[in-house]
């Protein structure tokens, strides 16, 4: 560029003598162009520069996150960035140059595009000509070969692309982030005592495990209460104790709110990282770089923290692996819970999964051997537990009054009762929340008779196969033996309307979508709240309703008990104990299993035995399976061109809902007014690698021959063509 300007410069000082320029200015201007240096290569091309004499080769991955282009590729390495250009550091490349565009043994051409830089080397495997590097963005390693490999698992196993890893792992670069140095990193600090770990009955031992250099690993079922988040601050805290990191994921910024000031209040300041999304991108990346410089060891964030690059990893935990907040939006979509199950794997340290319920992935690690149960006895769970008491179908015939009100009588009790002692939560299932069909006498679900799917009403009233299609016409219940359908449609709103009605004297707060409440007073009011959007009451809530159960437990999804047994535990647990009083009044029919769970405060039990169905009908996680999603034709043109594991059974293809106007679309959903199809792909237990990496290779050929793909979860280029197809390992919502 020096060459450049200074023929500008050249062009302007013949203009300045015709235009009678003093003399003394010329003569400035020609002594700065006699002492000027050589002109250097352009960086844009580097034509003609010399290469660096030790390891000229830099071998590149660049940020195109399409999965035809999901390798490494080779570049000369100027001298001039021979010291900069670590492997570790962001890079400038260009990328598209043609064979024929070759000058002085350089390719030339192509645009400029982002990208990492992987190893040094010696020489290319590329037999022709290398284009240089462009330029290096900045001298900061970011990606270390730990981080390198675990982005290359997660890839793999989501079928997905590195690239789209990386920019999940590796957040933007801020150049005054980088300037700023990082503090010292202090001391490990003491051990600390076991604290209210020493309610469960192998609590202290999986802390001092932890003080001591071991990998334990455990599913933690945490009793209810607040101590949850102190308790998770005493295991990062041992972990340090043993001089390694510690890595905590949970669900929300309020959750990880409440686990930094537990950090606070028992380290102090200096001793970990808050990554959120709250604190916005400079405070973030400098967090970050805090913790990929060693600054500090220990980290706590929402789920872009599960790759957090933390130095010695000694122990990974989640907290409320259920929620759907874990589950990462972008491609390839990838789940904070299975990240940490690799991280653990391939870094040899310790695992904790935590949550006031159980998840049935919770009860496979347990089943399997891989972890250990740490939970408390039955008379320790009992003593923190509120009463729990149910409102069913025959209890509602009973009191005609009080159902059409929408509030049973005993329900109607407890919030009188509670508003006399404190605060009462009333949850209601939010916006969505529509279940399909369920048997009207026992309410249990109704499903297919081939794939055992989830059966939907279409228009005619016929029955369908959410999964695989098939029509349903004579269907009856396996459990009771009836042939009455029914579904439910439930809405949140006039909840808190009527409420307010029933008790005017009584100041009602709502959280939800539009506002969601971290703490209320522990002074009466009633405090209706959607699901995961609860405040903490100070002190507790003296009572808690749990209204339209059979919504969250008819919902169309192979997880809904297992979803709606969490969410009410997860209100439960703010409640206060049975021996001060506290109630639960649950209006959902008293046999259905997520209730009994309930009622006994047995969410472990209820994972085991959903996990044992599961095995015997083939669903997840026993099983892996994967969507694939898109036009009818791009679905079959995409199911016939892979070659599917041998064991691989396919699913539908069935149609989705088509997506209304102006309504927000949800990643994997059909653009506005378009109809799309979805087929679901099965395959039995250890052959998910084997099946990712077939639809993995399946869609780099499309690509490659130029038809519209995806970047494994997210449609790239072409979003929205009749040839765009969506592939989705694991999905979260296969009905």
């Amino acid at each position: 560029m020096n060459a450049g300007v200074s023929s500008d410069d050249g062009q302007r000082e013949g203009g300045g003598g015709g235009d009678g320029a003093p003399p003394e200015q010329l003569a400035l201007l020609r002594e700065s162009v006699r002492q000027a240096k050589a002109p250097r290569a352009k960086p844009r091309t580097w034509r003609g520069a010399a290469l660096a004499e030790r390891l000229p080769v830099a071998r590149v991955l660049v940020d195109k996150g399409v999965l035809h282009l999901d390798r490494y590729f080779d570049y000369a390495v100027p001298a001039e960035l021979d010291a900069d250009a670590q492997p570790g550091v962001r890079v400038r490349v260009r990328f598209g140059a043609g064979r024929g565009r070759v000058r002085e043994g350089r390719r030339e051409g192509g645009g400029l595009i982002d990208g990492f830089l992987v190893e040094r080397l010696a020489e290319s495997d590329y037999a022709g000509p290398l284009a240089a590097l462009a330029q290096v963005v900045s001298p900061e390693p970011v990606l270390s070969p730990e981080l390198l490999g675990l982005a290359r698992s997660v890839a793999d196993r989501y079928a997905g692309s590195l690239a789209d890893v990386l920019q999940l792992a590796v957040p933007p670069r801020s150049a005054r982030a980088e300037q700023r140095p990082s503090p010292a990193p202090l001391a490990p600090p003491q051990a600390p005592p076991p604290g209210s770990w020493g309610r469960y009955e192998h609590g202290a031992a999986f802390l001092d495990a932890l003080a001591r250099g071991g990998s334990p690993r455990a599913v933690w079922n945490a009793l209810p209460g607040p101590e949850w988040s102190e308790e998770l601050a005493r295991a990062v805290a041992a972990t340090l104790a043993s001089g390694r990191g510690a890595l905590v994921v949970v669900p929300d910024g309020r959750a990880a709110a409440r686990v930094d000031g537990a950090l606070t209040a028992l380290l102090g300041e200096g001793r970990h990282a808050l990554l959120t999304a709250d604190a916005g991108p400079e405070k973030r990346y400098r967090e970050w770089l805090a913790v990929r410089r060693a600054s500090v060891r220990a980290v706590v964030g929402t789920r872009a923290a599960m790759f957090a690059p933390v130095r010695d990893l000694g122990l990974v935990a989640v907290w409320d692996d259920g929620d759907d907040s874990h589950s990462e939006q972008h491609a390839p979509q990838p789940h904070a819970r299975d990240v940490l199950l690799l991280r653990a794997a391939q870094d040899g340290c310790g695992f904790l999964m935590g949550g006031w319920s159980s998840t049935v992935e919770g009860a496979q690690l347990v089943g399997s051997g891989w972890a250990r149960p740490l939970a408390a006895g039955r008379e320790q769970v009992r003593r923190a537990a509120p009463l729990v008491r149910t409102v069913g179908d025959q209890d509602l015939a009973r009191d005609e009054a009080a159902r059409a009100a929408r509030l049973p009588s005993l329900a109607w009790q407890a919030v009188r009762e509670g508003l006399r002692h404190g605060p009462v939560l009333v949850q209601v299932p939010r916006r969505g929340y529509v279940p399909r069909m369920a048997c009207a006498a026992c309410r249990a679900p109704a499903r297919c008779r081939h794939c055992s799917g989830p059966l939907e009403a279409r228009d005619g009233g016929a029955l369908w196969c959410g999964w695989c299609g098939r029509e349903e016409g004579a269907w009856h219940c396996p459990e009771c033996g009836g042939f009455r359908l029914r579904a439910q449609v439930v809405g949140a709103r006039r909840t808190a309307e009527e409420l307010g009605r029933a008790f005017p004297a009584v100041p009602v707060r709502t959280s939800g979508r539009e506002q969601v409440l971290d703490t209320v007073p522990g002074t009466p009011a009633l405090v209706v709240s959607t699901p995961g959007a609860e405040p903490v009451a100070e002190g507790g809530y003296a009572a808690a309703l749990l209204l339209d159960g059979w919504a969250m437990v008819g919902r169309p999804d192979l997880r809904a008990g297992e979803d709606a047994l969490r969410r009410w535990i997860a209100a439960a647990s703010l409640v206060r104990p049975q021996g001060d009083g506290g109630t639960v009044v649950v209006v959902a029919e008293p046999t259905l299993r997520p209730v009994q769970a309930l009622v006994r405060w047995d969410p472990v039990g209820h994972a085991v035995r959903e996990l044992s169905e599961r095995a015997e009908l083939g669903f997840p996680p026993v099983s892996r399976m994967a969507a694939v999603t898109g036009t009818g034709e791009a679905v079959a043109a995409f199911l016939g061109s892979v070659e599917l594991p041998p064991e691989a059974e396919v699913l539908g293809p069935v149609p989705l809902p088509v997506t209304p106007a102006g309504r927000p679309r949800r990643p994997g959903a059909p653009p506005p007014g378009e109809q799309w199809e979805r087929a679901l792909v099965r395959v039995p237990p250890g052959r998910g690698a084997a099946l990712a990496a077939a639809l993995k290779a399946a869609q780099a050929a499309r690509m490659a021959r130029g038809g519209a793909a995806s970047r494994g979860g997210a449609t790239s280029r072409g979003e929205g063509a009749s040839g765009a197809v969506w592939v989705r390992m694991d999905p979260l919502d296969i009905g």
